[in-house]
């Protein structure tokens, strides 16, 4: 099991790191004398809560189907929506969300969908509801990834913040290549993210909602067909 390299340098890593060393060093110096079980027990509590902050950085392998007509799960959590809606950032149009809820007991970092090159990250800032409601989805910071695949398929995936998540990292910027299944940042201590495809497609969702998925190996849907969505962002800028 694997420790994500966007969690390694936070308050929250260092401080569970201290409280399960600290509290695993007593727990054993406690339990060499056996006439003083219940501090032992006391020991435990800080070594557990430590262990508790640091799961929320894991970062397990994983891997899923190289067809690269579908689509893979950007994140772990549960799909809570699934619904045309209108994109005006990347795709400017409308687009086929399909939304997953990260609970502080997920994965948190997040995958590309797709092999593609990146176009666009945009941030926005905003408030930090919790991550269940829908207001959320409106009003929560969020950081918005637009990825050129192959064939012309364009699609974005968004991180938004919730009541405990308030930090988004995304560690690439435009023109970077990403791999599919490839991690690109992580949504610290939960929230929502979000995959969205043009409607002009015909994305076929394969998951529904209530459904469990997995970052980078559940397939949240395929593309019957290669693609002509519209031009690229920088093609439309450049054509104006």
């Amino acid at each position: 099991m694997m420790v994500s390299v966007y969690g390694r340098t936070t308050c929250a890593w260092q401080v569970g790191t201290l409280f399960a060393a600290a509290g695993a060093v007593a727990f054993l110096t406690l339990r060499l004398a056996p006439d003083t079980p219940a501090l032992a027990a006391l020991a435990a509590i800080p070594a557990a809560f430590g262990l508790f902050v640091l799961s929320f950085y894991r970062d397990p392998e994983r891997s899923g189907p190289d067809d690269p007509a579908l689509l893979l799960s950007p994140a772990d959590g549960t799909v809570t929506d699934i619904v045309e809606v209108e994109e005006p950032l990347y795709l400017r149009g409308r687009a086929l969300r399909v939304g997953i809820f990260l609970s502080p007991l997920n994965v948190h970092v997040n995958r590309a969908p797709l092999a593609g090159t990146v176009e666009c990250v945009e941030h926005r800032p905003g408030k930090c509801l919790p991550a269940t409601g829908p207001a959320c989805i409106e009003q929560n910071a969020s950081t918005l990834l637009g990825i050129a695949g192959e064939g012309g398929l364009r699609v974005a995936v968004r991180q938004v913040t919730g009541a405990l998540a308030r930090s988004i990292v995304c560690g690439v910027a435009p023109g970077a290549r990403l791999g599919r299944g490839e991690r690109y940042g992580m949504i610290k201590l939960g929230s929502r993210t979000e995959l969205l495809v043009p409607v002009e497609v015909g994305f076929e969702p394969t998951v529904a909602i209530g459904q469990t998925v997995k970052g980078g190996e559940t397939v949240l849907g395929r593309v019957p067909a290669p693609t002509s969505s519209p031009r690229s962002r920088s093609e439309q800028e450049a054509s104006r």
